[in-house]
């Protein structure tokens, strides 16, 4: 497929879509029930099936027996461990590889032009954005991770947690399931705009924004002070009645869900005639403009509740430009009052 058929190049060479953003269909008006089962395939496929699927290799597969578990150990840990860096190495791994390092498509439908590669900068370890943001993700975060999920795991199998058998709750674990990711933009709005405050910022968040181009190893790239309550979101299952699958689904969605914003590019092309969406726009506007966006891709749409919605449009641009303005303005206010 033409990129220039569903987008754009600017002079300097980088992609835009066409088609503004839009909410999911359960948002828009008028409201359109054809709209709404047209999307629900979109909801489902791939990215939340491939965490569900994730989900239950790792509670019906891959963890220890419930019986270590209920014991916090060094060695359930390091296994641990050793499976996320894993999974995450091969999922992020073949993104970066494939279309990174290989530059498969070269950069058809890449929003930001250039390669991080090529261009080497101070902010990062050894002046490189891949090497700090892999060092990052794997030796940071990751870690992090881990102590969320072993402690998720033994708060399970000691009882602590209310663990409800899909045989008898089916119905409501499967409510669970499908709210989960609704859930996530809500929790992931609050903590977002927590640590856009400007000393958290400044301090915190600021390691995972040096990534004004993004690649897949940017996904995890943070501050310990952003990466522990960033992974701590499936700590929600523990204080409802649920399902290690469940809090699992919330994890993976978390971890290796944190891709989708990462991706860099609109559109893969997987063979001839196939493309995967990535739903990177969104995500990609708040690393190019750092506030605005700062939830999801609009299944919970407090960005637009809240005034920093940028669909990618010109009149979004102006919007943001304009409410730049007026806090600029504020600020000056408040120094000259000071001043006197």
């Amino acid at each position: 497929m033409d990129e220039l058929e569903l987008g754009s190049r600017d002079k300097r060479g980088n992609w835009a879509p066409n088609a503004p953003l839009q909410p999911a269909p359960i948002w828009q008006r008028p409201f359109s029930a054809r709209r709404v089962l047209a999307w629900i395939p979109d909801y489902l496929w791939p990215w939340n099936a491939f965490h569900l699927a994730t989900a239950l290799l790792w509670v019906l597969v891959l963890i220890p027996a419930w019986d270590s578990l209920a014991r916090l150990s060094l060695g359930n840990y390091l296994y641990l461990y050793a499976l996320n860096a894993l999974g995450m190495f091969a999922f992020l791994g073949g993104f970066e590889f494939v279309y990174y390092v290989k530059r498969k498509q070269e950069n058809r439908f890449k929003y930001n032009a250039k390669f991080p590669a090529d261009h080497p900068s101070d902010v990062f370890w050894f002046k490189s954005q891949n090497l700090d943001n892999f060092l990052r993700s794997f030796f940071v975060t990751i870690p992090l991770w881990t102590v969320v999920e072993i402690v998720m795991l033994w708060a399970y199998a000691n009882t602590w947690a209310v663990w409800l058998p899909w045989t008898t709750h089916w119905l409501w674990l499967s409510v669970v399931i499908l709210l989960a990711p609704a859930l996530h933009e809500a929790y992931f709005f609050c903590l977002h705009r927590a640590i856009h405050w400007p000393p958290l910022y400044r301090h915190i968040h600021s390691v995972h924004h040096n990534s004004i181009n993004p690649s897949p190893w940017s996904s995890l790239s943070m501050h310990p002070g952003e990466g522990f309550p960033y992974m701590a979101e499936a700590w929600i299952h523990l204080l409802i009645p649920s399902n290690p699958v469940c809090a699992y689904f919330t994890l993976h969605a978390v971890g290796f869900g944190s891709v989708n914003g990462h991706l860099g590019f609109e559109k893969f092309e997987l063979t001839e005639g196939a493309m995967l969406d990535s739903h990177a726009y969104v995500h990609h506007l708040h690393h190019k403009y750092f506030e605005v966006n700062y939830g999801g891709a609009g299944l919970v749409p407090l960005d637009k509740l809240f005034g920093t919605w940028h669909d990618g449009s010109k009149e979004a641009e102006a919007r943001m430009k304009e409410r730049f303005r007026r806090k600029k303005e504020r600020l000056k206010a408040r120094q000259a009052a000071a001043a006197k």
